[in-house]
């Protein structure tokens, strides 16, 4: 749920409230904190009943708009000169193909390199199993979702395809919440967890489910961490021959968007420099963005930089760029002194670009579509401005602005309040009616996040609270979008600015 969809709940929360108060009787008024009022049994089900023909009564929310660009951070384009992007999933959005393309690959090693049973290859993707910004538990063999918290959701735990009871789930982890040691251990070098935050990850995720479960259904024996190392092995082996077969037949693997044509047009007509990052081959970007924006889309850039190995390219210092040879097809020896339109530059590093462009931070406004490789250094330790393509978002908020998700989300919310107001009876009669709604409650948390995806839910949110990758996408893009055609319905001036949020501690709105 967004959180405009949310304040709307919440003010719909205190007009309810209002007059559940106003139609108790006098000896149910009492609200201080230390105060019981005196309920009955046929006073919480007369609430219950009010408060479900009250919420019948509302309006539901407005539709969030699909082509949307949604602000984290105050971003005023009036300060952006300069206009940078990744390629694959930012300027390029692949259709389901390539996942299966990259599945098929991988697959294929695993049995030709390493030896896997033959068994596997009749094992088929399933697009719809697994959705981004999982983690993989390496030691456990577990795939999981967390929140910002670094809390399971339960109900979203598998081992291979199996999803495993909150019993099981407690009886491995003996909590709910992960330590933060163990989640990001691999910023000091000790990875249990793998965080898989982009989309070429998904083929990946679903390859090591179906032979976890593969395994497990024909009794053999395997290591967790063994079964993790050859699948991303077999997937990171396979990228040269998946770039041959997609860039030989483009048209059967990229999604055209006309619109992006007239994006580059109006960055170009007002003056702006662009450029392009990343670690992709340039025979293979080449094909994309002739594909994507015709024979001279060299044309709009200053700068193109290929096979750049981020996020290394934001990190070091001491690896040089070199320039491609595009006649001889290799990259020269000689010291590349200054980055000039029409040429083409491999590897290189961010400090290095900087100096020779006299690009100054907040000028620059950088666009990817993994929140951390793409964006985290660049907005941390330079002070670009950043925005995420977030293709997902098409799908998620087509979901929110279903009449079946409002229902079941709003009807939620207000049964969540509900909940709230009558926790702490002592009555055995009247909390047997509360863990009704509770129960309630918990089936329409199934529904809506069933509405998504049936195994792991939404991509942004887990029950009550943000993922862990919306923390991180919140933390490092100032905007976020689903394509980059979706700026054109914004002026080239544009400011963004974040929508105001309620803090637990303030007014759940302010209007009554």
């Amino acid at each position: 749920m967004l959180p405009g969809t949310m304040r709307s709940l919440q003010s719909v929360y205190v007009c309810l409230t209002s007059v559940w108060a106003r139609s108790a009787p006098a000896t149910n008024r009492c609200i201080g904190m230390n105060h019981k009022r005196e309920y009955s049994v046929e006073f919480l089900q007369k609430c219950y009943q009010d408060h479900h023909k009250l919420w019948e009564s509302k309006k539901a929310p407005d539709n969030v708009n699909l082509r949307a660009v949604f602000a984290n951070n105050e971003l005023d384009l009036r300060d952006v000169r300069v206009y940078g992007f990744d390629y694959d999933y930012t300027l390029a959005h692949y259709n389901e193909g390539v996942e299966r393309l990259i599945y098929e690959l991988g697959k294929n090693v695993l049995i030709t390199k390493y030896r896997y049973p033959e068994g596997i290859r009749q094992l088929e993707y399933n697009h719809d199993f697994a959705v981004r910004g999982l983690h993989y538990d390496i030691e456990r063999g577990l795939l999981v979702k967390m929140d910002q918290f670094q809390q399971l959701q339960i109900g979203s735990v598998f081992r291979g395809m199996t999803r495993l009871t909150h019993q099981e789930v407690f009886d491995i982890y003996h909590s709910r919440s992960l330590p933060l040691h163990y989640v990001e251990g691999h910023l000091r070098g000790d990875t249990k967890m793998a965080h898989l935050a982009d989309l070429f990850s998904m083929p990946e995720m679903c390859l090591l489910s179906q032979v976890a479960q593969y395994f497990m259904d024909h009794d053999l024996p395997y290591h967790s961490v063994m079964l993790f190392n050859d699948v991303k092995a077999a997937i990171g082996s396979i990228h040269p021959e998946m770039h041959r077969i997609v860039s030989r037949d483009i048209g059967d693997y990229l999604i055209h968007d006309p619109k992006l044509v007239t994006f580059f047009k109006r960055l170009k007509e007002n003056g702006k420099e662009i450029f392009i990052i990343t670690n992709s081959p340039f025979y293979f970007v080449n094909a994309g963005m002739t594909y994507l924006l015709g024979e001279e889309w060299r044309d709009y850039f200053s700068v193109v930089i290929a096979s750049a190995k981020k996020p290394a390219f934001f990190t070091d210092s001491m690896r040089p760029f070199r320039l491609l040879d595009e006649e001889l097809h290799i990259q020269t020896w000689g010291p590349v002194t200054e980055l000039l339109p029409g040429k083409i530059y491999l590897e290189g590093n961010l400090k290095h670009l900087q100096e020779l462009k006299e690009w100054k931070g907040e000028e620059v406004l950088y666009f990817g579509d993994h929140p951390y490789s793409d964006l985290a250094d660049v907005s941390l330790n330079h002070s670009w401005r950043t925005g995420a393509i977030i293709w997902e978002l098409d799908f998620e908020i087509q979901c929110l602005n279903s009449a079946e998700y409002k229902a079941t989300s709003g009807w939620q919310v207000v049964l969540q309040s509900l909940i709230e107001s009558c926790q702490d009876l002592d009555d055995p009669e009247l909390l047997k009616i509360v863990r009704q709604w509770e129960e309630e409650r918990d089936m329409l948390r199934r529904k809506s996040k069933d509405m998504f995806n049936s195994h792991f839910g939404s991509v942004f949110r887990t029950h009550n609270n943000p993922t862990y990758f919306s923390r991180r996408l919140f933390r490092f893009a100032d905007i976020y979008t689903s394509r980059l055609s979706n700026l054109n319905e914004y002026s080239i001036n544009h400011t963004f600015y974040p929508r105001r949020g309620v803090l637990p501690h303030e007014y759940k709105s302010l209007f009554v």
